[in-house]
């Protein structure tokens, strides 16, 4: 019995499993990300419109304003005759929606007059 008892200790340390275990990645049991046809690292890159782009890419939405497409999008809004461009927060897991999202900064009003 004492020799039972040995043999499967020594088996347990042999292989391993009297260790603590072995950080295998955040990917050992979860598919990878998806962009179109191609797999992303979440931690370095983002999906945008079947695009992957780094996390820090930045795009212009109008002059001297920037945004950053992976986490915001850029919307016109009209309100009559006046236009403005606004910078919203992309919600995850949410189609970008420029009414609903929380809006994080307005760029430009442009007015139009109206024809006499």
């Amino acid at each position: 019995m004492l020799l039972r008892i040995f043999a499967a200790v020594f088996l347990a340390e042999l292989l391993g499993l009297g260790s603590g275990v072995t950080d295998t990645g955040p990917w050992l049991c979860q598919p990878a990300p998806r962009c179109g046809d191609q797999t992303y690292d979440p931690l370095e890159q983002c999906c945008d419109n079947d695009t992957i782009l780094p996390l820090n890419a930045a795009r212009l939405c109008v002059p001297n304003c920037i945004f950053y497409s992976c986490f915001q999008h850029c919307c016109l809004e009209s309100q009559g005759s006046q236009h403005q461009t606004v910078v919203t927060f992309k919600v995850p897991g949410m189609k970008p929606d420029c009414r609903s999202s929380p809006i994080s900064r307005i760029c430009a009003s442009v007015f139009s007059p109206t024809p006499l």
